[in-house]
């Protein structure tokens, strides 16, 4: 019996893929757990509409992250920190630290996306990667000044 799996299944394959099983396995196991539901000609031709619209809904995600890639490498974004007088910070600048800057600046990227090459423990320049998309990352280029220098 054919069938259109609707979870990935290990030992058979992923989610959308229409595959052949025993007759037993699908009617007892697959079917009544919702793993899978029956290849007829009505559920392939819905699958294969469901694959374009989730092509096209895939794609226009991409295309919006691909634009504020561009805005945020454009940005010169300002983050602020409890300093010494010698330039060395209270504490260290972090994903979060950023992630709350660029939402100042009306960017919401999830602080777990942004990863740092080294914890930044001085006021200076720096760099931070953000994964915007699957295939998507930007440099965010961020200053650190000391708190009330140019709040």
């Amino acid at each position: 019996m054919k069938v259109i799996l609707r979870k990935d299944v290990a030992t058979l394959g992923d989610t959308g893929e229409v595959v052949a099983v025993k007759n037993g396995y699908a009617n007892n196991y697959l079917i009544p757990q919702g793993i899978a539901i029956r290849a007829t000609e009505g559920t392939l031709k819905a699958l294969e509409t469901e694959k374009k619209q989730q092509a096209k809904k895939v794609e226009l995600l991409r295309k919006h992250a691909r634009e504020v890639a561009q805005k945020i490498e454009q940005l010169a974004l300002k983050v602020y920190a409890k300093a010494g007088e010698s330039g060395k910070l209270f504490g260290t600048v972090t994903s979060a630290d950023i992630a709350e800057a660029l939402k100042a600046q009306g960017f919401e990227i999830d602080r777990r996306k942004i990863t740092l090459d080294a914890p930044v423990k001085t006021l200076g320049k720096f760099e931070a990667d953000a994964r915007l998309f699957s295939d998507i990352s930007v440099k965010v280029h961020f200053e650190v000044e000391a708190e009330g220098a140019g709040e």
